[in-house]
């Protein structure tokens, strides 16, 4: 656990320098759930980025009614895996955790994630599927189709996941590089990495990187109101499809590295020494 002062969790590692926390969540019509949400969202959170994928309710306004000081962004093109990419790009903190809007994903697991994180990890990857983690919504069909997906994963890419298609993580700054995603600001016709294939990508990305992933157990509940954007058959093909584009595509990733501070008042990361591994060359299909 990290060390307490004033009641709630000082964020810190390497030494005396403090670490920042900001939390993404996309939305999309989640005014019945966002509330909840950011209400439970720890003490020590430093920032928090909203991003909106045209919501016709009142899902922003009940958000800046809950959280005032939250920063609210809007999507250029459609998909959850754009808002994340916009929300990576405006955060400025030192440690990045993205969380669903829907209330599924318990705000106070965040504690969890960020002690994976200061204890030496680059990556904390939520999973259901590990010791002290559950579901009470994942299907028959969803749970075999991730047991498949998972173990072709770790396969191909010697990773150690126990649960791939779950979107509840954290990780150091550094991470943003290795993602090498789309840039999210661009209008137009949704390209490849927009949709729900962004959890599987980096998911991907960061073990090429040779990040330090460590999982920590989440339990999923249903989501509060309203009905998911998900897809078991649509979205299972395009995780499939994702999978076999990194093994087998052109190598996109990058390896972790610094990644400069969008603001001159935040704490250097060159403390955070040692560097990290490039990520390994694929050998040809």
């Amino acid at each position: 656990m990290a060390p307490v002062l004033g009641g709630t969790p000082m964020v810190r590692a390497c030494g005396n320098v403090l670490k920042s926390v900001s939390v993404v969540i996309p939305t999309r019509n989640e005014s019945r759930n966002i509330g909840w949400v950011l209400d439970r969202l720890p003490d020590f959170i430093d920032e928090v980025i909203l991003v909106d994928g045209g919501s016709v309710d009142d899902t922003v306004e009940v958000a800046l009614r809950h959280r005032p000081d939250i920063i609210v962004a809007h999507q250029a093109r459609r998909g959850k895996g754009n808002a994340l990419a916009r929300g990576f790009e405006l955060a400025t903190s030192d440690l990045i955790v993205m969380i669903d809007a829907d209330g599924s994903m318990a705000p106070a697991e965040i504690e969890a994630f960020v002690d994976a994180l200061l204890a030496g990890a680059d990556y904390a990857k939520g999973s259901r599927f590990t010791a002290g983690g559950g579901s009470d919504d994942i299907t028959v069909l969803r749970r075999a189709g991730n047991r498949f997906l998972n173990g072709l994963t770790n396969a191909l890419f010697g990773s150690d996941y126990s649960d791939l298609c779950y979107g509840y993580n954290a990780f150091s700054r550094e991470c943003v590089a290795a993602f090498a995603l789309p840039d999210a600001t661009t209008p137009g016709e949704a390209v490849w990495g927009d949709g729900f294939e962004i959890e599987t990508m980096i998911n991907i990305r960061v073990v090429l990187a040779g990040a330090r992933v460590v999982e920590v157990p989440s339990y999923e509940a249903e989501r509060r109101f309203g009905e998911s954007n998900l897809n078991t058959f649509r979205d299972g093909v395009r995780v499939l499809r994702t999978i076999f584009d990194e093994r087998f595509g052109p190598q996109r990733a990058g390896s972790l590295r610094p990644v400069p501070q969008p603001a001159a008042t935040q704490p250097s990361m060159l403390d955070l020494a040692p560097p990290f591994a490039s990520m390994p060359t694929p050998e040809p299909a």
